[in-house]
């Protein structure tokens, strides 16, 4: 349940003639907004009704899956950045030749495990999606081995992951830019969900979009479903974390903090002479070794 952009302005600054700028900082606070940014966000108050917000939760796996249908693989790139910036996806053998267990919760169509098993022949994968479409094209990829993965199809919220995956057998987790289009309502289930399948000591690493981030200023009046929290013009959601939130999130369900916080870029299309700040919360969650069971 990969998550995409708001609108087809914001994506293609993203994917036409786009580069990662130079410039990355990592902060504990978010960013200060400037006064129009500010303005911007306090006239917008005015949130989508309950009947439509209801109809969104009942159609979410739909509009995923419509969200597939028209994208297919094509919409995002691979993300080959994964080991560089969580290095637990390498470190955490106890000996050389181990083969590491993977969860990658949220998959889409493999752009961040497939780049994964390339790099590393050395892992088993569990890849699951929302989206039965999306499980269906990472089945079809060449790159697919059952000697190497598994994919299938999971609500989070709903499916026990250890229907499918051994308790306490995963060494890491990963929740790339999945978490912030489930309801908060429903976001503990999901991280107590992997929690059972994780190994003590083993890690969640994630990211997704932080609070201020360029996609969440870029909402039209409309769009609001609560603090944070917006639905796209295709029906998909999207909820924007701060770090104290995520922290709060994690520890109640059992985890241990280890690293939690915002990462800043900027995203220049030189074509069209824009830089687009762009705001991500990039945390590592451990299941302790003495840990409670939820």
């Amino acid at each position: 349940m990969d998550t995409n952009i708001e609108d087809k302005d914001l994506s293609r600054i993203k994917n036409d003639c786009c580069s990662e700028a130079p410039f990355q900082k990592k902060e504990h606070q978010v960013r200060i907004l400037t006064t129009e940014e500010a303005a911007k966000l306090q006239n917008d108050r005015e949130l989508v009704s309950e009947f439509k917000q209801l109809k969104l939760e009942r159609e979410a796996q739909k509009n995923w899956d419509l969200f597939y249908k028209r994208n297919t693989t094509n919409f995002f790139k691979d993300r080959h950045w994964t080991t560089r910036e969580f290095e637990e996806l390498k470190a955490c053998r106890e000996f050389e030749g181990q083969r590491l267990t993977i969860l990658e919760a949220g998959c889409g169509v493999g752009n961040c495990f497939f780049p994964l098993l390339e790099e590393d022949p050395h892992l088993f994968v569990y890849a699951c999606d929302f989206s039965p479409r999306a499980v269906e094209f990472v089945t079809k990829n060449p790159l697919y081995s059952e000697k190497s993965c598994r994919a299938f199809q999971c609500d989070l919220t709903k499916d026990e992951l250890t229907d499918t995956i051994t308790e306490e057998s995963v060494d890491v987790a990963t929740l790339i830019f999945v978490l912030s289009a489930i309801h908060p309502d429903k976001m503990q289930i999901a991280v107590k969900n992997i929690y059972k399948v994780l190994k003590p000591g083993g890690y969640v690493l994630f990211r997704d979009y932080g609070l201020h981030d360029y996609a969440m200023l870029r909402f039209k009046s409309g769009s609001r479903l609560g603090d944070n929290f917006y639905v796209r013009q295709d029906g998909t959601r999207s909820y924007f974390f701060t770090n104290e939130y995520l922290l709060q999130l994690f520890t109640e369900a059992g985890y241990e903090e280890v690293l939690n916080e915002y990462v800043f870029r900027e995203t220049v299309n030189k074509k069209e002479g824009l830089c687009v700040p762009r705001i991500f919360v990039q945390s590592k969650f451990r299941k302790p070794q003495n840990r409670n069971t939820f």
